[in-house]
């Protein structure tokens, strides 16, 4: 977006001189070409690394684009080195060890997400929607706060204008490879 100074200053000083007084106000998130991505450096910031983007476990895709929305395939809280955190909430893991497991599989759909978006995250115009799945006992009731893990993460990343989305949060009796976790996503890449 362009703010020009004033009306009176683009009278007076001639258009060349006001364009050279503009200021220009991009979102969080909208890179300006041969700019530093401000994504990156608000990773830096809160200390993240993301890792390099799993691999699919099967005869799937990790994510898929059709216009401007990407969707990402079931990511999994399972560490660079190939270590998964396993366990069910409720039982031998409690809710802030789930929210944790949660914490790391968001850091699986980041790598994802930037793994469609050709490495630069600022290509992200909007987390839409997050798909959580937490392994619990029959009894554990507060999936949703699990899943804050995830949705809490996001918006400290992106902010709430871009990391802000839709959500559901269900229990489920199991999980591949004993996971508390598995999240899916949608997000909108700009053009």
């Amino acid at each position: 977006f362009l703010y020009f100074i004033g009306e009176r200053e683009k009278k007076s000083l001639g258009m060349r001189r006001v364009l050279a007084k503009c200021i220009v106000v991009r979102p969080l998130g909208v890179r300006s070409v041969g700019g530093p991505c401000k994504m990156e450096q608000r990773l830096a910031d809160l200390g993240v690394v993301i890792p390099p983007a799993p691999v699919p476990g099967g005869n799937f895709l990790p994510f898929t684009q059709t216009g401007n929305l990407v969707y990402i395939s079931g990511q999994i809280p399972k560490h660079p080195n190939g270590d998964v955190i396993t366990g069910t909430v409720g039982s031998d893991l409690t809710m802030e060890d789930g929210q944790g497991a949660a914490k790391l599989a968001t850091m699986n759909l980041l790598s994802q997400m930037k793994a469609a978006c050709g490495g630069d995250l600022d290509k992200v115009k909007k987390i839409v929607k997050i798909e959580g799945f937490v392994r619990a006992t029959p009894e554990f009731g507060s999936h949703p706060k699990v899943i804050n893990g995830c949705s809490d993460f996001l918006v400290e990343v992106f902010g709430k204008e871009i990391g802000a989305h839709t959500r559901f949060a269900v229990g489920v009796s199991s999980l591949p490879l004993g996971v508390p976790v598995e999240l899916c996503c949608i997000f909108e890449k700009h053009e």
